[in-house]
């Protein structure tokens, strides 16, 4: 059976960095885009970036280009994000998500995804 664990969250000052890792057990993610989203209380899940695993193709937020970075590693079937000048406003619950589905429009959106992690929780302190 498929599974998403998300971990590397924390607590970070800001201007400071952390990586978050997404690994995958159950099914190679060979056929699939993951995509990074995330969410503070009371608000929508925010799409933050995705990257195909076959190509390595990759999309940002416009609010993290530059500072995030999206990648995998094939051997452990794992996808990292790795956050840098981090902001208070980066706060959030991030999550990755699984879809079959790639287009720069489609992958932004959260009902593209068919499956969830089940998160990791970011603050970053001003």
């Amino acid at each position: 059976q498929l599974q998403l664990a998300e971990s590397g969250g924390g607590l970070v000052q800001a201007g400071g960095s952390l990586r978050l890792s997404c690994a995958a057990s159950g099914r190679t993610l060979s056929t699939y885009t993951i995509g990074w989203f995330r969410q503070t209380p009371g608000k929508e899940r925010e799409f933050v970036a995705a990257m195909t695993w076959r190509g390595g193709n990759s999309v940002y937020a416009d609010s993290v280009k530059g500072r995030f970075t999206v990648s995998r590693d094939i051997d452990k079937n794992t996808v990292y994000l790795d956050l840098s000048s981090l902001e208070p406003e980066d706060s959030a619950v991030y999550s990755c998500a699984l879809t079959t589905n790639w287009t720069p429009v489609t992958v932004r959106i959260v009902r593209s995804y068919s499956f969830w992690g089940q998160g990791t929780q970011v603050t970053v302190s001003s």
